[in-house]
Formats: structure tokens, C-alpha cells, sequence
């Protein structure tokens, strides 16, 4: 039962702290879309999501004018579509993806997700198709998002999909260097996916999942930060039991939007993603929260204890407000996307290795991460082989997403507007991991993998 200092301090939260529902996601599946004939696949894609998705936007919209909730973005995610392209070419997965963009488009939402492939183990000729397609596509349109799954605890790290990914990477930076190559901005690569994040780029909608189902990401950075103000002076254990406490609050606002927006939409609801998902305002930052908890700088030595201590407790609170939690569940720590990480990363205080090291403890990996437009294909494969090997040996998943801004240097800036905000340019170790990476094969699953 809430009482009135609970609703005042939500109202609060809202007004003052930044607290806002990120996403609501509605998942498709297209699997009823498939046929042998490619020019019949598009308009049989586009009219699924178009009659599933007609009243997202209106949904969105008056849930947030019933209770107050700011909604910051309506999104899509579908079967992964390399899954679709059986039989076809690249020029049909191009238009495969202009489709999706022009049901995006129309549908009045900002990102749909699920231009995807799932190669840990190998590629099946439809998923080297999409991804060969993956730089063209994310040049062409304007709200398709792209995941590759390259590894996973149990099938090990398909070497030859991060060597590909390397390329791919590039040559989507090339492709859109007139826009400071934001195609990358919309590409991300990743061990152990998550068939239900409601997040973009790396949403998609699992095989395992319902016919069309309601996912939501909630947010509130400045929440946690302002509720460990508050705490004053106190030990670590409590400092985390105010973020316990705060975590449940947000995801309690969470569960009852998308219960909301489910019975709306007439549609199952699924999971409540808790992470801490920032933006580049001020206020509304991971990195505050480190500093919150008595660091000097983000970056500095204790980093990633206090980020360690601070996922866990997010998620302990997250679970105890919803039975339902899922997706990626944590804290996030995008570079572009946080203002006190691009002022940590311009005051030398947090560096690629640093933010390496703190991925394997929290929610996701390297996230909006602006390197030299002149990094081989290979640096970029070698990092992101490190970050998929954290994500594989710990059982936990870990993404990459960096720009390899064309024509920019360490220390320059690049800007991408809006939640994609902008990111210092950052130096990289540039000794060459080409022999490593041109071997190719399987890094075998780890021992920990054989639970049966």
C-alpha cells in the first residue's frame, strides 16, 4: 500500500531527479512472415509490425498523461532477421532493412531492433548475408539498429565473426563519415545476448519469446545519486542498502507501466529492465553515482569496486519489486551517454582500460566509445575479443559498441545529438593483434560451462 510520502517522493523523483521510463518495447515475431519468394518477405515484415505496433506511440503517450511518467522513447524489436533471410541476397536484406525503417518511420518511434544475427558457434549462409549487408543498411536508413552475437558461455567465441565484425565496424564508419560515422553508433556486438532487452542498439525478439510481448526499461541515475547524497555519512553497507532500497522504487514505477501498457495494447507483458541508463545531461549520470559513493574522479582507483557494489544492489533492489526482471539489469556505463564519464575521460581519469576493467562487473561492456578514425580492422577485433572474453568467462553479457570516427584524432570530439549525446575522441594502445586475430577458429567455452 503506498501512502502519501511515497507518492511525494516519487513525484519527486520525477520532478527533480530525472527518473523516467527510457523505453517501452514492444517485441515481434516475424516468424509467420516467412516465405521462399523475397519480394513477397518485405511487405508481409511490414504489415506484422505495422498492425502489432499501430497504438504504441498512443499508448506511450497517454500512459505517461495519466500518471505523470515521463516516457523518453517508444520502440520496436523483432525476430532476428537473419533468421528471415533464407534464399535471399544481399540487395534483398538492403531491402529488408529500408523496410523496417519505413515502418519505424511511420510508427512515429525512434529505434526498431532486430537487424541481428546470432553466430556463436558459426554462420549459416543467411546470417553471413546479413552481416555483410550490416554497413549499407545502417547507412541507409536512419532508426534500424544492428547486434551481432559472436560468443557465448556454452559455444565458446567465434573468432572469425569478431574478425569479420572488425571490418564490418569500419566499413560502417566509412559509410557515414559525412554524419561523424553514427552508423556505428547503431551497432553493437555481444556475447551471451539477452533474448529480451528492451534497449536499443541490441534489442531484438528472442525465439523463446510470445508472439508479441511488452518489455520496458526504466532509468534514474540522478535518483540513486541524489538518494546517496541524502545518506550523509555512512558506511558502505548502508550506502548500498539506500541503493537497494532506491532500485526497488524506480522498478516498482516500471512494472506498473508496462502492466499498463500491456493491458492497453492488449498484449503479454514480459520483463522490466532496471538499468541505470544515463543520458548527457547533467544530473542524470552513472558516474555521478561513483562519485556519490566518494570517489574523487570516475576512473580512479576504487572505480570498480564502488561500480561492483552498485550493480549488485540495483539488482537485489530490482528483484524484490517485480518478479518479472530482466533484459540487462544493472548499471550502464556508455561514454557518449553519461556526462560525468565524457568529463572523466577529458580529465585523464578513466581510460579504455579502465572502463575494461569495470565491465566485468557491471551491465553491459565498451559502450559509445569514439576511437581514432584511422584504427585497423584488427585493434578493433582485438577489443573486441577482450571484452566478449569477460562476458564468456564470467558467464555475463558484454557488448561492444565504438565509433572509429573518420578523420578524428585522440582528442578530438565528436557529436551525435540527442540520448547518443557526444564523446571525446579516446587514445588507444595501438600495438597490432593481427596474427591473433587473423587464425581465426573457436576459443573453446570454458570449463565453468559444463553444468550439466
Amino acid at each position: 500500500m503506498l501512502d502519501a510520502r511515497d507518492i511525494l517522493e516519487t513525484l519527486n523523483m520525477i520532478r527533480e531527479e530525472k527518473l523516467d521510463i527510457r523505453t517501452i518495447t514492444m517485441g515481434i515475431s516475424l516468424f509467420d512472415c516467412q516465405c521462399d519468394d523475397p519480394k513477397k518477405l518485405c511487405p508481409r515484415i511490414y504489415d506484422r509490425i505495422m498492425t502489432k505496433a499501430k497504438d504504441l506511440v498512443f499508448a506511450g503517450d497517454e500512459i505517461q498523461k495519466k500518471y505523470g511518467i515521463p516516457i523518453i522513447n517508444k520502440r520496436v524489436s523483432v525476430t532476428p532477421i537473419a533468421m528471415m533471410l533464407g534464399g535471399c541476397s544481399t540487395d534483398d536484406a538492403l531491402r529488408v532493412g529500408k523496410t523496417l525503417d519505413r515502418a519505424a518511420h511511420e510508427l512515429g518511434i525512434n529505434f526498431i531492433g532486430g537487424y541481428s544475427a546470432l553466430v556463436q558457434k558459426g554462420f549459416t549462409n543467411s546470417s553471413r548475408t546479413l552481416i555483410s549487408s550490416i554497413p549499407q543498411v545502417l547507412a541507409e536508413t536512419e532508426r534500424v539498429c544492428s547486434s551481432v552475437n559472436v560468443a557465448s558461455t556454452k559455444a565458446g567465441i567465434n573468432m572469425d565473426a569478431v574478425a569479420e565484425m572488425g571490418e564490418i565496424v569500419k566499413k560502417t564508419a566509412a559509410l557515414t563519415a559525412d554524419r561523424q560515422s553514427i552508423g556505428c553508433a547503431k551497432l553493437v556486438v555481444f556475447a551471451n545476448v539477452p533474448e529480451d532487452n528492451p534497449f536499443m542498439a541490441g534489442a531484438f525478439h528472442g525465439i523463446g519469446e510470445p508472439e508479441c510481448v511488452i518489455n520496458v526499461g526504466v532509468s534514474g541515475p540522478g535518483v540513486v545519486a541524489s538518494a546517496i547524497r541524502r545518506a550523509g555519512d555512512c558506511d558502505l553497507t548502508t550506502v548500498a542498502e539506500t541503493i537497494k532500497r532506491t532500485a526497488f522504487k524506480i522498478t516498482r514505477v516500471g512494472q506498473l507501466v508496462a502492466q499498463e501498457a500491456a493491458k492497453m495494447l492488449d498484449v503479454p507483458f514480459g520483463i522490466v529492465d532496471l538499468s541505470l541508463a544515463p543520458t548527457p545531461a547533467v544530473g542524470d549520470s552513472v558516474a555521478d553515482i561513483l562519485e556519490s559513493i566518494g570517489l574523487e574522479k570516475c576512473g580512479g582507483h576504487g572505480t570498480t569496486a564502488a561500480l561492483a557494489m552498485l550493480n549488485d544492489a540495483v539488482k537485489k533492489g530490482g528483484v524484490m519489486a517485480s518478479s518479472h526482471v530482466g533484459g540487462l539489469s544493472g548499471a550502464f556505463i556508455p561514454v557518449s551517454e553519461d556526462a560525468g564519464m565524457i568529463s572523466s575521460v577529458e580529465c585523464g581519469a578513466l581510460n579504455l582500460e579502465r572502463l575494461e576493467a569495470m565491465t566485468a562487473v557491471c551491465s553491459v561492456g565498451l559502450d559509445m566509445i569514439a576511437i581514432p578514425g584511422d584504427t585497423p580492422a584488427e585493434v578493433i577485433s582485438g577489443i573486441i575479443a577482450d571484452e566478449i572474453a569477460i562476458g564468456v568467462v564470467n558467464t555475463k553479457t558484454t557488448a561492444v559498441r565504438v565509433i572509429p570516427a573518420v578523420g578524428c584524432k585522440a582528442g578530438d570530439r565528436v557529436s551525435f545529438g540527442g540520448l547518443l549525446g557526444s564523446a571525446p575522441v579516446m587514445e588507444i594502445n595501438r600495438f597490432s593483434p593481427v596474427k591473433m586475430i587473423s587464425r581465426g577458429g573457436r576459443i573453446p567455452a570454458p570449463i565453468q560451462s559444463l553444468k550439466n
